[in-house]
């Protein structure tokens, strides 16, 4: 049996609400894409509610990983996935036909070593939230970081370089970003950010205010070893109960 060209990797934990959206997309923009053959690997990471049994019903491979930390999620659905391209797209975001066409077409030109595609909000979420993406869209396409939301690379340079770097809780794609574009400045590859978006989520500003959102970030950057913690990373791997997320936005 022939190896996929493809693997779309997410990671998911407890999300039996949003991944039936996100795997719809996956299969839409699959089918609409010819010329290649793909597969998707849904990482169950210890998950409490229906996700596996989801993603099933979709047609995913579902793998099972215990230790919840979103790089060795990835990880693991690396390892377990036969794609020569490796595409890791959250559980919350809707992939478009286009975008996965263009990724694509970019790892296929033997010219670039991966990339990433540029995020939206599903909905409008307002003039602050709209600055706040303004800004990662402008840092993301000037240092070519690839978003968590929707990363892609070769398999090659994924495995030479390690991986999701899992001494780290958040900011792990930007790690990455980092050395795929050091091992591709070797090899005369580039990595680049698509102009096509990615839908996702905007449920941390549901649950978080702004300012808990920029705290969050200014932590970072003046303790910037606390991204090497879970505990320092809570907004990532904490979710609000829904009474206090609805008090929140009342």
């Amino acid at each position: 049996m022939m190896k996929p060209d493809y693997s779309i990797i997410i990671p998911a934990y407890n999300e039996e609400e949003l991944l039936p959206r996100t795997l719809e997309s996956v299969r839409k923009a699959m089918g609409g894409v010819n010329g290649y053959t793909g597969e998707v690997i849904v990482t169950d990471n210890n998950s409490e509610d229906r996700t596996a049994e989801v993603a099933e019903q979709f047609g995913a491979r579902v793998i099972f990983e215990e230790v919840r930390q979103i790089a060795r999620s990835r990880n693991s659905g690396a390892k377990e996935s036969e794609g020569k391209f490796l595409i890791f797209l959250d559980a919350d975001t809707v992939l478009p036909r286009e975008v996965l066409e263009r990724t694509l077409e970019t790892l296929s030109s033997g010219d670039y070593v991966g990339g990433g595609a540029l995020p939206a909000f599903d909905s409008p979420q307002g003039r602050a939230a709209d600055i706040l993406m303004g800004t990662w869209r402008v840092i993301s396409k000037t240092f070519r970081y690839a978003a968590g939301s929707y990363v892609f690379c070769l398999r090659e340079a994924f495995e030479s370089v390690g991986g999701f770097d899992e001494r780290f809780y958040a900011s792990e794609e930007i790690h990455l970003s980092r050395a795929l574009k050091k091992w591709g400045r070797r090899r005369k590859l580039k990595m680049t950010i698509l102009r096509e978006e990615v839908f996702t989520s905007p449920r941390k500003l549901e649950w978080y205010s702004m300012w808990q959102l920029l705290g969050s970030i200014l932590v970072f950057v003046v303790k910037p070893w606390s991204i090497t913690r879970r505990e320092g990373c809570q907004m990532w791997y904490e979710r609000p109960e829904l009474g206090a997320a609805k008090k929140k936005n009342e």
